[in-house]
């Protein structure tokens, strides 16, 4: 089902998150464990500042040159949540409905009809062909700009179902700090997500102050066009790329062309970007986001549909990856309301 869904989803207040996050780490950032006001003490907060100890240690032997310390980060699960749909999903829905008046055929045509009835099971039976006939119908068709804009406009107003929240505001606080603190080390952080790449471009400077150029995502074609004599970028209907599971790793070489120094995720989508990273000579960091907090978040691992967690686990505890519990591990979760 995640992959599924990933594969068919081209995947104010944001600004004060990244502000309360340096606020929080204030000028301490090249000073390990107080950079990290929101994890507890404990084994993976250890290994977090010990590795970038080690790598940035000019007199020891696990030293890494800046140009080189490249950490990836996935979005879905791992920067932001994901329950109880993937958010971009629940754009798509969200846009489905905007669009309706003006396609009267989507009353009866699947998997149209089974979500303006909100009917999401009968949705999802349309299969993976469905999800991706609805992911074109409201992602393609438009300039970059348009869409922008579009994505732009839902998340200042969009709420979470169950938080009611911005979505912009279901971010982590304990990886707002992480990010901050490996880029005050000399770190280049990126984001490599099956979100759509133009999706998550519209908010990934000002939630995570990671700029629109190093973000990887899914996408769909794209071709260049006069209009009215305005140069504009038009989304297709096809798609180009899916940065989910083994597309992780090739997306990374492709768009990158440096194997990271460090890897984040939270599933089993990401296992390949994590063994690709863990592969590679000298210090290596590879973390998984585990969700254990029912109470302040979800918990879900091995059969959840949304964010699985199964193989890449079983492979962290063989590897002595670093697993973080959210439960144990984090003191808060999201960024407190503005």
């Amino acid at each position: 089902m995640e992959v599924i869904l990933k594969s068919a989803i081209y995947r104010g207040r944001t600004g004060f998150l990244l502000g309360a996050t340096l606020l929080l780490c204030g000028g301490s950032l090249a000073w390990g464990g107080e950079s990290l006001p929101s994890w507890n003490e404990g084994s993976a907060k250890r290994a977090i500042v010990d590795f970038v100890a080690r790598a940035t240690d000019e007199s020891g032997q696990d030293f890494v040159p800046p140009a080189q310390r490249i950490a990836v980060f996935d979005n879905d699960g791992t920067l932001w949540s994901e329950q109880p749909l993937y958010f971009q999903f629940i754009f798509m829905i969200d846009r489905v409905k905007a669009l309706a008046p003006e396609h009267p055929e989507w009353q009866t045509e699947e998997p149209f009809h089974s979500v303006l009835a909100g009917d999401m099971k009968g949705a999802l039976a349309s299969g993976e062909a469905g999800l991706v006939k609805m992911g074109m119908a409201t992602h393609a068709g438009m300039t970059t700009d348009e869409f922008d804009k579009i994505v732009t406009d839902w998340l200042a107003t969009a709420r979470h179902p169950k938080s009611k929240r911005p979505y912009t505001e279901m971010v982590y606080q304990p990886m707002l700090e992480l990010l901050a603190y490996l880029r005050a080390n000399g770190f280049k952080t990126y984001i490599v997500s099956g979100g759509g790449i133009e999706f998550m471009r519209t908010f990934s400077e000002k939630v995570y102050g990671v700029p629109p150029e190093q973000v990887i995502g899914s996408s769909i074609k794209t071709k260049f066009e006069l209009r009215d004599g305005k140069p504009v970028i038009t989304r297709l209907p096809e798609i180009d790329f899916i940065d989910d599971g083994p597309g992780k790793p090739v997306g990374i070489q492709k768009f990158i062309g440096r194997r990271p120094l460090a890897a984040f995720g939270n599933s089993d989508g990401d296992l390949q970007m994590l063994q690709w990273t863990a592969a590679g000579a000298g210090p290596r960091f590879v973390l998984i986001v585990h969700h254990t907090d029912a109470e302040r978040e979800w918990a879900y691992d091995r059969k959840s549909p949304i964010g699985k967690l199964d193989k890449a686990l079983g492979e962290a505890k063989e590897r002595g990856w670093t697993v973080v519990s959210m439960k144990d591990d984090w003191k808060t979760i999201y960024p407190p309301d503005k």
